[in-house]
């Protein structure tokens, strides 16, 4: 039994009382929430500076304005994706009639990661309490001041019998893995996510995964060169290269591979011009064996750009790597750091070909405005989401589901996408007993003949 056991049990007993259901509750809930993120802005946005060295504008961007646009269209929509859908087609005898009625799961478990510490706590709570549920929230130890602050404000703003946050190491991650809940949501790394699926099939927990991967960048001849590579840089230099769907490699049509070259030198120099100046804050790395890992990756290819790194303030500078050999350790694994390879490509076969290498990137994108090629991106290329002539912008909008495929997650979450992942929608059909269907109990070939006629 785990330690924990009796916490979510609590929860479960609280859940049973039927609290958490009514649509005036959840809205509460929600709003009691936005008003804790924005009485308390600034604390947060200090305990992100201090845990990831993240500037104010950068932090409130990705880590509290977006919560805000998901609460917002949470409360503006929930009554209706709160009702129950009567089907339009009939079930298969006379009579009845069909009903899908969304239901919350229970006691369920956020394991959140740190790259993205107060945001990828929260976005998953705002769905699984606009379902209805209980929440546990584990908030990342590698971002101390952030998950600290995510135990205060969540302590203060609801009873841990409905939202708890347990703080600990990867021992209380497993610890809480052994725990009865009902649903688990998981956001990591594609080798602590096999674990996290390990541990839900011994219980048969449904559960989301949202993971990783190498998500590519496909600059094709006629792109505009100026555009792609500010768009690109602005991927990467943001959080440092930390994040899920940067872009980790760039494949480029050898045509423009200088221009692009060129362009990417200019767009970084102009996004980090400030650095030196009061006032410019540039994510550093979460801890030093990240780092260490970001440096050794510099001897395999040719410093094009960049590659300036201390280790005593954890800065590394957005980097540049071309020449790459065929079997290069920093081709074999998602960076996330804000080193950026450039390969070449002559055909678009070749791409399919170096993506495949690696299936199912979490993100992909394409800089192009060829429309067939913009077509076999998207059809010929497995991946969980992504851009035409742009990077990380799929992410923003509540309306668009936002998951991984294959290696690179199970599930889909943002907006409505994370109300049905926390809920269960149960089919019911109510049968009228005004009749009975003829020879309904019968058996032999006079039933089988009338069988068919409903098929």
């Amino acid at each position: 039994m785990s330690m924990y056991t009796d916490l979510v049990l609590s929860q479960q007993t609280y859940f049973s009382t039927g609290h958490t259901r009514p649509v005036k509750e959840r809205k509460k809930q929600l709003m009691a929430l936005r008003q804790a993120i924005s009485d308390n802005e600034e604390a947060i946005l200090e305990a992100l500076h201090g845990d990831l060295h993240k500037s104010h504008s950068e932090a409130f961007m990705t880590e509290i304005g977006y919560l805000y646009k998901e609460i917002d269209f949470t409360l503006k929509h929930l009554k209706k994706w709160c009702e129950p859908k009567s089907l339009d087609s009939r079930p298969l005898l006379p009579g009845g009639k069909g009903t899908i009625y969304p239901q919350p799961y229970g006691s369920v478990l956020i394991l959140a990661p740190w790259n993205y510490p107060f945001q990828l706590a929260i976005a998953p709570l705002i769905g699984a309490i606009a379902a209805g549920n209980c929440a546990v929230v584990k908030p990342s130890e590698m971002t101390p001041r952030t998950s600290h602050l995510l135990h205060w404000l969540l302590t203060r703003t609801f009873p841990e019998s409905y939202v708890a946050v347990v703080q600990g190491d990867v021992h209380t991650a497993e610890a809480l893995l052994e725990a009865p809940f009902d649903y688990l949501f998981f956001t990591g790394s594609p080798a602590i996510g096999k674990k996290v699926m390990a541990a839900a099939a011994k219980q048969l927990i449904p559960h989301t995964l949202e993971l990783g991967g190498k998500s590519p960048a496909i600059v094709h001849k006629d792109a505009d060169m100026k555009k792609t590579a500010d768009r690109i840089a602005w991927g990467k230099v943001l959080n440092a290269g930390q994040t899920c769907v940067a872009p980790d490699y760039i494949m480029v049509h050898e045509d423009v591979y200088t221009s692009l070259l060129d362009a990417l030198k200019q767009s970084f120099q102009k996004q980090m011009k400030h650095i030196d100046k009061e006032g410019f804050e540039y994510p550093k790395l979460v801890h030093d064996k990240h780092f260490d890992r970001m440096v050794s990756f510099l001897d395999e290819g040719t410093i094009a750009f960049g590659g300036e790194h201390d280790r005593s303030r954890r800065f590394f500078a957005p980097t540049i790597l071309t020449n790459l050999p065929s079997n290069a350790r920093i081709m074999e694994e998602e960076i996330f750091g804000p080193i950026l390879p450039v390969l070449q490509y002559r055909s678009f076969t070749q791409v399919k070909a170096q993506v495949n290498k690696h299936p199912n990137p979490l993100a992909a994108y394409l800089f192009t405005e060829t429309a067939s090629l913009q077509k076999e991106f998207i059809h010929d290329i497995s991946f969980g989401g992504g851009c035409i002539n742009d990077t990380i912008l799929h992410l923003t909008s509540p309306e668009l589901p936002f998951g991984g495929i294959g290696s690179s997650g199970t599930g889909q979450y943002h907006g409505k996408y994370s109300f049905d992942t926390f809920s269960h929608y149960k089919s019911i059909v109510k049968q009228s007993t005004r009749f009975e269907v003829p020879g309904r109990y019968k058996r032999g070939p006079r039933m089988l003949k009338m069988i068919k006629k409903l098929f």
